[in-house]
């Protein structure tokens, strides 16, 4: 990555498509807002990757797949494919591979897309705390119930140490914010790794923040990288 990288906002003789070879692009409230595309942002996108940017979408929505995201932006009118997307569920994943042995066993709280994660890193998820899981990992399901929820604090409360995808608070859906990842029983680490339950070792992949940032970067492939964020995070 280039070693002159600005991390704040400032003035540009060039347009950024220009100054810039990647744009990392959060996803709700840059590209769309509560299922439609905003306003001018699938022109200004068209014209950035006509005129060579790399456009990358980052994701804390553990829940769905790179290919389910790629879908809803190529159903916007703007052409995407999954190794466009860089979702959280791929970052904690990658995450726990560097922690725990090839093909460990993790005890996944989430949605389809932290399982498909998981195993894209050579990684089982399993349901229960008795499958003796190397680590567990949390991240955003709108359908988690309190059985997996529990079957968590198990593992949790023996030493496994647990991961989750981010450390947001809340979901953004049109005028209101439903509780999201960590409201729900305390939601996993903190920022600084702490965990109200206790337990064994905490982390989290958090897309807020210049490391999370640069590991997207990275990902992408990129040198000189533009990011858009909204609320303060990717």
């Amino acid at each position: 990555m280039d070693e002159q990288v600005r991390r704040q906002p400032d003035g540009c003789r060039h347009a950024l498509s220009e100054a810039y070879d990647t744009a990392l692009l959060d996803l709700d409230g840059v590209v769309y807002a509560g299922g439609q595309a905003i306003e001018h942002a699938v022109a200004s996108l068209t014209r950035a990757r006509e005129g060579g940017m790399h456009l990358a979408y980052v994701t804390n929505n553990a829940a769905r797949t790179p290919q389910a995201v790629a879908d809803q932006l190529s159903g916007f009118g703007l052409p995407t494919g999954p190794d466009d997307v860089i979702t959280s569920a791929q970052a904690v994943a990658r995450l726990i591979s560097e922690q725990v042995p090839p093909g460990a066993r993790v005890l996944a709280i989430g949605g389809e897309g932290l399982r498909v994660a998981l195993r894209e890193r050579g990684l089982e998820p399993v349901l229960s705390a008795d499958d003796d899981p190397a680590a567990v990992v949390q991240g955003y399901d709108p359908s988690l119930d309190w059985e997996r929820l529990a079957e968590a604090a198990y593992a949790v409360q023996r030493g496994v140490p647990w991961f989750a995808s981010n450390t947001d608070t809340d979901d953004p859906q049109g005028a209101r914010d439903r509780p999201r990842q960590r409201c729900v029983g305390g939601g996993g680490p903190d920022r600084r790794g702490r965990h109200p339950a206790g337990g064994g070792q905490t982390a989290a992949a958090d897309a807020p923040g210049d490391g999370a940032a640069d590991r997207c970067a990275a990902a992408a492939g990129d040198r000189r990288p533009a990011r858009h964020r909204h609320r303060g995070g990717l």
